[in-house]
């Protein structure tokens, strides 16, 4: 055999290595599991995930929260988040049925159906037809569930979790079906949607009937509140919208650590079962309707802090995954030319949404499913896939 011959023999002999090294599955770690990544599909990814389910799931929705609101909150905490600790990102699609921009009920209805719809539309579909949602598929699989807002309790966003309706500003229809589920915790605004209505009905005495407790303290510190946790429990923060954190809004942290433990402790389930957590921080999206930078820094270092404990809680219990988004970018908010580390100069191109794609944040068993670029439909996919729903 020739030199020549040789080389060439030895050459493909390399290549043929390569190739079945490039194929073969790598096993990374982190804290609380292991996960399967093949390299060959790592643009596919979403097809990878932990094979140990997940118990509990923890959904925080930063309302409006593009990665510009993001790099704005960096660079003005010290360039530091606690998103930065997320081992897993990828990016989700979020136009609607009906509109390439979406709004937050057609966003939300996304993560909570696993349908797109049109805008407005709450947790039903483009026909408007219902769908059951991931809230009301974890109360039939014995799992406690809760949610916590800085809006109203009924706006978009967490209605779309809990009711079925054609148009978003049905709030004494949306407020009516906190009656017809049996989510176990909830806080947030708008009283004046459960007690003062068109039709004289007082839903807070309802719920009360039904073995809730419920607090309408506005003035009081949440973390002063006696909450039995033998009882479902609901506060309502305000009679409608809440205030911004930046005029003291206070509740959203201590209600959402508060949350994480009564639902894993909650004596009407299981423990066994697990819980479900959407945690919205409602006001980002508000300061990018408002064009306002410093309304949307304070809200986003809030909802970093809360993402933070979110993490905490993960790390220790190493059964939970949190996963981290927005619906949507709002006010196609931007970091110019010029910032510093020490002053940022920002602008703006709209009062409403835009349809930049959203970054998705994950950590905990499943995962890593969440990694590569999908449609906003896809999240309610991979969170059913991570609990080990059918």
């Amino acid at each position: 055999m020739s030199f020549v011959n040789k080389i060439i023999i030895l050459f493909l002999v390399v290549i043929v290595f390569s190739c079945t090294s490039y194929i073969t599955p790598s096993v990374s770690t982190y804290e609380g599991g292991e996960y399967e990544v093949s390299d060959m599909n790592i643009k596919s990814a979403p097809q990878g995930y932990s094979s140990k389910k997940a118990k509990n799931l923890i959904l925080l929705i930063g309302d409006g929260m593009g990665v510009a609101q993001i790099t704005a909150g960096l660079y003005s905490n010290n360039k530091s988040l606690y998103l930065e600790e997320f081992p897993v990102v990828g990016l989700h699609q979020n136009h609607a049925s009906d509109n390439l921009i979406t709004d937050s009920a057609a966003g939300a209805t996304a993560f909570a159906c696993g349908v797109k719809t049109y805008n407005g539309a709450i947790g039903v579909d483009a026909d408007t037809i219902p769908h059951k949602t991931i809230l009301e598929e974890c109360e039939e699989n014995g799992m406690a569930t809760g949610m916590v807002a800085s809006s109203t309790i009924v706006h978009a966003t967490p209605a779309s979790f809990i009711a079925h309706v054609k148009k978003r500003k049905m709030y004494e229809e949306i407020a009516e079906a906190f009656l017809k589920t049996e989510i176990d915790f909830f806080v947030g605004g708008g009283k004046k949607y459960f007690d003062r209505r068109d039709d004289d009905i007082n839903l807070i005495e309802q719920l009360q009937k039904k073995g809730y407790a419920m607090s309408t303290y506005f003035t009081k510190e949440f973390s002063d509140l006696t909450i039995d946790n033998s009882k479902k429990f609901g506060h309502l923060t305000s009679d409608a919208d809440p205030v911004p954190f930046s005029q003291g809004r206070k509740y959203l942290l201590p209600a959402a650590k508060t949350a994480m433990e009564f639902l894993k402790t909650h004596e009407d389930k299981s423990d066994e079962k697990g819980f479900f957590l959407m945690i919205e921080g409602s006001q980002i999206d508000w300061g990018g309707h408002a064009n306002n930078a410093e309304y949307i820094i304070s809200e986003m270092l809030e909802f970093d802090n809360i993402i933070g404990e979110a993490l905490k809680f993960a790390k220790e219990d190493g059964e939970t995954l949190v996963v981290v988004t927005a619906d949507h970018e709002t006010g196609g908010f931007a970091v110019n030319n010029g910032s510093t580390l020490d002053s940022l100069k920002t602008s703006f191109t709209s009062t409403y949404h835009t349809a930049e794609l959203i970054p998705v944040f994950a950590y905990g068993p499943g995962a890593y499913q969440f990694t590569g670029m999908y449609e906003n439909t896809e999240i309610y996919n991979k969170m059913r896939l991570a609990l080990g729903f059918e």
